[in-house]
């Protein structure tokens, strides 16, 4: 069975930083490309990023471009999501997701596996 699991969420201060993480059980992740989504109350699921299985490469969603960074670790089957310059709009459940896809993008239709979420909340 697979399971993704997302942690490091919680309460942070507008400015302050942030590491999600998503661990894998059930399927090897170096043969998975991950996302990132998020979803705040009462808005669409947004795309945050992913990174690719194949060559480590990334993209990210125009809201969070350079202030979010993905990355990955094959040996500990699992995913991160570093966030830092938190705003108050970055407010949102975040999950992770896995996509059999080189370069899935941001379709959440291209991605198979999702974890149930973490929450992120940014304080003024």
């Amino acid at each position: 069975q697979v399971q993704l699991e997302e942690s490091g969420g919680g309460l942070v201060q507008a400015g302050g930083s942030l590491r999600l993480s998503c661990v894998a059980s059930g399927l090897t992740l170096s043969q998975y490309s991950m996302g990132w989504f998020r979803q705040a109350p009462g808005k669409e699921r947004e795309f945050v990023g992913f990174i690719s299985w194949t060559r480590d490469a990334t993209d990210y969603g125009d809201s969070v471009k350079g202030r979010l960074t993905i990355s990955r670790d094959n040996a500990r089957n699992t995913a991160y999501l570093q966030m830092s310059s938190l705003e108050l709009e970055d407010t949102a459940v975040y999950f992770c997701a896995a996509s059999p896809y080189d370069v899935p993008g941001g379709l959440p239709d291209n991605y198979i596996y999702w974890g149930q979420g973490t929450q992120v909340t940014v304080s003024s």
